[in-house]
């Protein structure tokens, strides 16, 4: 059964960082974009950044430029998300995505994906 499974979430405080792993089963990563996605309670979900198959192209929303940096290791089939400097907008459910297609394509949008992880939660407190 072809899934993703996200994990690192937890309880932080602003400032601190945190490093979201997503780790795909019963397929290889290695020729799929994917991407992370992020909804904030009362929000839809928004997609946040992609990386190509290769790992070689990025794309990073405006909104978080900077702070977030995606990457990947296809040895470990697994994708990263590093977030820094976590602020309380930055609390919600991050997902990653997979894409049949080895490119990102021109946006960060839910249709381009193919199969989803259930989410971890990330939670923001002072």
């Amino acid at each position: 059964q072809l899934h993703l499974v996200e994990s690192g979430g937890g309880l932080v405080a602003p400032g601190e960082s945190l490093r979201l792993s997503c780790t795909a089963h019963g397929f290889k990563l290695h020729s799929s974009a994917v991407g992370w996605f992020r909804q904030a309670a009362g929000r839809v979900r928004e997609g946040m950044a992609c990386i190509n198959a290769g790992g070689t192209i990025t794309s990073v929303d405006d909104s978080v430029k900077g702070r977030f940096t995606i990457s990947r290791d296809n040895a470990e089939n697994t994708v990263y998300l590093e977030i820094n400097s976590l602020n309380f907008e930055d609390a919600g459910g991050y997902y990653c995505a997979a894409r049949t297609d080895p490119n990102c394509g021109a946006s960060i949008s839910e249709w381009r994906y193919d199969v989803w992880g259930p989410g971890t939660e990330v939670v923001v407190f002072s």
